[in-house]
């Protein structure tokens, strides 16, 4: 009989699992109010009706409005900052954080499809370093990631073959069926003439055949290298054809088989390695993400200090030019009278244009620094009055007051402990060690064993121009019948080898697995002691920035009290209105240097404490928070 064209074809494919993600929702639901909605679903969304398999899951377009904590900030028109409040804006808004928060439902997604069998996409690990006028860390530099979108390198994602490591092994091995199980179909109705030259096999000058098929089928994959299906055929002839002794003619037929991987392939390692690479890359992502806030609070908190700095500088610059011009107004009076000579004034005048150059200065960069600040603790800047609105830090009387602390007793093995980079390093190493045993048991050679079982059924009403006469069941439930009544049985068992006999493909791949894991081990080791030098550093930086302070405070004080003794020389008349001026620029300078190296030693300060990974302890820090993108009132 001729093959039936095949009309319509469908397929059913049925989840066997659906991972509910909404755990960090569920624990962030007691930290925050009730009203408060989440920047993003962190869960891939479930339903219980079938039907939504096939339906797109949309996400909502980005929310791009500013949260309602800076408007509260705002008073008198002008923000008033503090670093509390920059944290916490900065976990609402800023939009390095808002990228990266994306990672954690894209990574969920990756283990969602690896619980079905498919291979792991790969998760984007890399820190988001797209704020302008923010330090990243390690030894103050202040270039911006690397990769793609301004990220850093990182395990399992922008940074895949970063710091000289090579991941293309990574997930090796052997080919990972479907886990969900498959629904097949096939209803199709045809008609089919043919010509004949002899009339000997069918006993008429032209066949006509109508054929109606109805088949349905089933197949599923387990993790353990075994794989089911099943068939259920039926269909329908009919024809002009005296020979055929059945008009129309029913035929069913079933077959249930079984197989089994017995070397390569056998096993839950090798066939769930895709879903636990992709768990594991989840967990990355979660650390990555904890690495995140950990990079922009650090930006965020060596801005404020910026911006704190050019507040005082300016302050300072301010009085600076103040003084200068009592001192020219008092020239000028006394030129009048003829106590100075005019050359006097003109000193006067000089110092006057060059206090306001230093005052112009200053404003104009501590606007820059309200602008930078701005910009990385909202979402939009559309507003102009925002844009244009001044800011007002108010930690500058702490950073004036701040006691300098002693160095961190066992910082470098707290670091060892809690840096985030080497948990993300070692869960990295985890999956290279998995796709390394899935490698070696590619190299064995394929073996599988396999069984089925059917039984084919009959049935159909005789053709009176055959001659012949049947024996067979009428109707369609006799053919069912007698395909499932063990009368024409279809059963099978064998096994299948298949030996490369040079094998050098998995072999490379194996090689090469066993290499990129011993790098990783000593990527890992390199890792730690590059922590180890960045603790040492940042603790040094602490010692000098407060030797700093201490130097610029005993400085500011001296040129205090030369300038007292200088001014009170002059209004004594022993001294020159020049000799007034040399020591209030001597003190404007000393001021402004130990506004310098207060701020030094609070960058100091926070470079130790993201040196030893204790960043979201030292500010208070809910990771919950900024997953949701929803920052604690008290915070």
């Amino acid at each position: 009989m001729k093959g039936s064209s095949l009309l319509r074809c469908f397929g059913l494919v049925v989840l066997l699992e659906v991972p509910l993600l909404a755990q960090v929702q569920q624990a962030t639901v007691a930290q925050t109010p009730a009203t408060a909605q989440p920047a993003l679903r962190l869960d891939i969304p479930h339903s219980d009706n079938p039907l939504n398999t096939y339906r797109a899951s949309l996400v909502p377009k980005p929310n791009l409005a500013n949260s309602p904590r800076i408007d509260a900030l705002v008073k008198d028109g002008v923000l008033e900052l503090s670093l509390r409040d920059a944290i916490s804006l900065a976990l609402e808004n800023n939009l390095d954080i808002a990228i990266a928060r994306y990672n954690i439902p894209i990574a969920a997604a990756d283990v969602l499809r690896t619980q079905a069998g498919g291979s792991f996409r790969g998760v984007n690990t890399g820190v988001v370093q797209n704020t302008p006028g923010g330090g990243v860390g390690g030894f103050g530099s202040g270039s911006s990631g690397a990769g793609a979108g301004g990220t850093s390198g990182g395990a399992g994602g922008a940074g895949s073959g970063a710091s000289g490591l090579v991941s293309s092994t990574l997930g090796a091995g052997t080919t990972v069926s479907s886990y969900d199980p498959a629904l097949t179909g096939t209803f199709s109705i045809e008609h089919y003439a043919q010509p004949l030259s002899n009339t000997i096999v069918y006993g008429v000058p032209q066949l006509q055949q109508n054929t109606t098929t109805g088949n349905v089928g089933y197949a599923q994959a387990f993790p353990t290298g075994t794989s089911i299906s099943a068939v259920f055929d039926n269909s329908r002839g009919t024809t002009n054809s005296p020979e055929s002794f059945l008009v129309p003619t029913l035929n069913s037929y079933y077959h249930f088989a079984i197989q089994q991987q017995l070397l390569a392939g056998f096993g839950l390692g090798p066939n769930l390695r895709f879903l636990r690479i992709a768990k594991n890359n989840q967990r990355i992502s979660d650390e990555a993400f904890k690495l995140q806030v950990v990079t922009t609070v650090t930006q965020i908190a060596n801005m404020y200090w910026d911006l704190v700095a050019a507040y005082e500088d300016e302050g300072v610059k301010n009085r600076s030019l103040e003084f200068a011009r009592q001192a020219l107004e008092s020239g000028r009076k006394q030129l009048a009278l003829q106590a100075i000579p005019a050359m006097d004034v003109m000193k006067d005048e000089a110092e006057e244009a060059s206090r306001e150059q230093d005052l112009t200065i200053a404003k104009t960069t501590l606007q820059f620094q309200e602008l930078l600040i701005k910009n990385a603790l909202t979402k939009n800047l559309d507003d102009p009055i925002l844009e244009a609105m001044p800011v007002r830090p108010t930690d500058q009387s702490t950073m004036a007051n701040t006691t300098p602390q002693g160095p961190t007793e066992d910082m470098a093995a707290r670091a060892l402990k809690d840096r985030l980079e080497l948990g993300e390093s070692d869960i990295d190493l985890e999956n290279r060690r998995l796709s390394r045993d899935a490698a070696r048991n590619a190299l064995l050679p394929s073996v599988a064993l396999t069984a089925y079982y059917g039984g084919s059924g009959l049935a159909g009403l005789q053709n009176p121009a055959s001659g012949t006469i049947s024996t067979k069941p009428l109707d369609f439930g006799g053919a069912l019948q007698t395909a499932f009544n063990n009368s024409a049985p279809d059963y099978y068992v064998g096994l299948t080898v298949s030996i490369p006999l040079r094998n050098r493909v998995a072999k490379s791949d194996q090689y090469r697995a066993e290499l990129e894991t011993r790098q990783s081990e000593l990527r890992l080791e390199q890792l730690k002691k590059q922590i180890r030098i960045e603790v040492r550093n940042a603790q040094y930086a602490l010692e000098q920035s407060e030797a700093r302070v201490v130097s610029a405070r005993k400085g500011r004080d001296l040129a205090q009290k030369t300038f007292d003794i200088t001014a009170k020389e002059q209004e004594l008349g022993a001294g020159s209105n020049y000799q007034t001026l040399t020591a209030r620029r001597d003190l404007a300078a000393a001021e402004s240097t130990l506004v310098a190296a207060m701020t030094a030693y609070q960058k100091a300060k926070i470079e130790v404490d993201r040196a030893v990974g204790s960043t979201l302890e030292a500010n208070d820090i809910s990771i919950e928070s900024a997953k949701t993108g929803i920052a604690p009132s008290g915070q």
